[in-house]
């Protein structure tokens, strides 16, 4: 199943307030558009056969999850992190390197890849203890890492196999740190990518009740370059 780009896609689909093509899937347990599910569940069974435990950390968002993270993250009640992971003091930035700082780890309420049911953000159960909680660093996917693994044989399978997925943030692109647990499924995550445009971005937020709007909208043209448009998969 893919999204023909030339089809209109409803902007409360774009942007994570209207979730009617999701579905629940009991294993892994995740929230999903129902496009997903199959290719999903079919590199799940791969990695099954690989020794692999494959679990979903986070999958559809919705606009007002969203939107709870970046404020939280604004008023200083949840972390601000600089690029190598280390909390900053948010009292120090003025409100457009605070924007920034905060986008460098969390997307824009109404742009997150989240919003759609195409992405999930994914783990090995197979090697950590009960009581492991996951970050979903850098670090635990490479050397000693406990999903290292794991992301070894993903690497291969997203190469050499045609699942669908791949990682819109495999690389740092001058936006969003990489994030390697990151999947997409490409067919139909392309299409709301190519309709998600700055005008739509921005009349969401226009309307909403986020904190650093003026500073948000001020800048908006160069986060979307930076944060929202990924190269396609």
């Amino acid at each position: 199943m893919t999204n023909n780009p030339n089809t209109h896609i409803d902007t409360d689909l774009l942007c994570g307030i209207d979730n009617k093509e999701l579905m629940e899937v009991p294993s892994p347990r995740c929230r999903l558009h129902r496009g997903v599910v199959g290719p999903l569940l079919h590199l799940c069974e791969a990695a099954r056969d690989a020794g692999f435990d494959l679990q979903v950390a986070s999958s559809y968002r919705t606009f007002d999850r969203q939107l709870l993270i970046w404020n939280n993250k604004a008023s200083g009640h949840r972390p601000v992190l600089d690029a190598a992971g280390r909390p900053l003091d948010i009292s120090c930035l003025s409100e457009r390197d605070l924007v920034f700082a905060i986008l460098h780890w969390s997307a824009l309420p109404g742009a997150s890849r989240h919003h759609w049911g195409t992405d999930l953000d994914i783990y090995d159960r197979s090697l950590i203890s009960e009581d492991y909680v996951v970050q979903l660093t850098v670090a635990e996917t490479i050397d000693a890492g406990p999903f290292a693994p794991f992301h070894a044989w993903l690497n291969d399978i997203l190469e050499n196999n045609n699942t669908g997925f791949y990682r819109p943030y495999a690389l740092d692109l001058g936006g969003v740190s990489p994030e390697p647990w990151h999947l997409s499924y490409a067919p139909l995550a392309n299409g709301y990518a190519q309709q998600l445009t700055e005008s739509v971005l921005r009349e969401r937020i226009e309307t909403s009740d986020i904190q650093l709007k003026h500073a948000i909208l001020d800048n908006l043209t160069e986060i979307y370059q930076r944060f929202v448009c990924v190269p396609l998969g």
